[in-house]
């Protein structure tokens, strides 16, 4: 356990010195930060991944099974998608984005980690990781997005304004930004509709009904009709720019809600227990 604590305050560490470097590149010229940055958000995913084998071996289960083992592996999903988006696509301008948001989940659970418990029967499925190992991923896939869309509308209104500055120099063109929000939202809504596949297989085998309306079963319909409803627009209607990027952000809006708001406000069979 001190193991795991020491290798997630570490992991915290390293994700808050790349997400400063990644803001300093934002409005700098000087070159080599964003190198620097990319190699400590990637030191701190290693050591974020032995974390949470760690954390994994101590327990005898895949660590998602709480809120602090869900948003750690969340924050490792989004720093996962971050780096291989950046080194596909070499867009040095998400991480100072992707990477702070990375680090105030990580500070959320590493400053007070939980303890290890036993998991209740219902639990002890490998369904449990398939279903929420996509769903997380599907959600990380949705904060590209929402990072995504957020440039687009701040690089669509310098260019309105015409201010050429350092940060419109950093930003990619909008076209890019269009194509890459398109991709994250496909690849995402595959991940989170087999998550939601596997979870009523799952909740069949626990509870004996595919479906139950839980209040976060019934948001997360929510959250894949907003994404369905955003691939429709624009293979029907061609929806792209400053409406795709504002959809991605409101749907990224309603997934946090889901996965964290949810657990804090309302009783359901999905709440994370201490």
């Amino acid at each position: 356990m001190l193991i795991n604590i020491l290798f997630l305050r570490i992991t915290l560490f390293l994700y808050f010195i790349g997400a400063a470097l990644y803001l300093w590149n934002l409005v700098s010229n000087k070159k080599g930060i964003a190198n620097v940055a990319l190699w400590t958000a990637g030191a701190g995913f290693v050591v974020h991944t032995i974390a949470i084998i760690i954390r994994m071996a101590e327990a005898g289960y895949i660590p998602i099974t709480s809120l602090h083992e869900a948003i750690s592996f969340f924050s490792w999903a989004i720093i996962l998608i971050f780096l291989i988006t950046a080194l596909r696509y070499r867009v040095s301008a998400l991480g100072s984005f992707l990477v702070p948001l990375a680090f105030i989940l990580m500070a959320s659970v590493a400053i007070r980690p939980m303890a290890i418990r036993e998991l209740p029967p219902m639990l002890q499925s490998a369904w449990l990781g398939i279903h929420t190992i996509l769903i997380l991923l599907g959600g990380a896939a949705f904060a590209l997005s929402f990072v995504v869309g957020l440039m687009y509308l701040i690089q669509d209104r310098n260019l309105k304004a015409k201010k050429i500055d350092t940060l419109y120099r950093k930003l990619p063109s909008l076209d890019i930004l269009d194509e890459l929000n398109h991709k994250a939202i496909v690849f995402g809504y595959i991940l989170f509709t087999l998550g939601i596949i596997s979870g009523s297989i799952w909740a069949e085998y626990a509870w004996g009904t595919y479906w139950s309306w839980d209040p976060k079963q019934t948001m997360s319909a929510v959250i894949w009709f907003i994404y369905t409803a955003f691939l429709h627009a624009r293979f029907t209607y061609g929806w792209r720019g400053r409406k795709a990027a504002y959809l991605s952000i409101g749907g990224f809006v309603t997934v946090i809600f889901t996965f964290v708001g949810i657990n804090l406000i309302i009783k359901t069979i999905h709440n994370f227990t201490s």
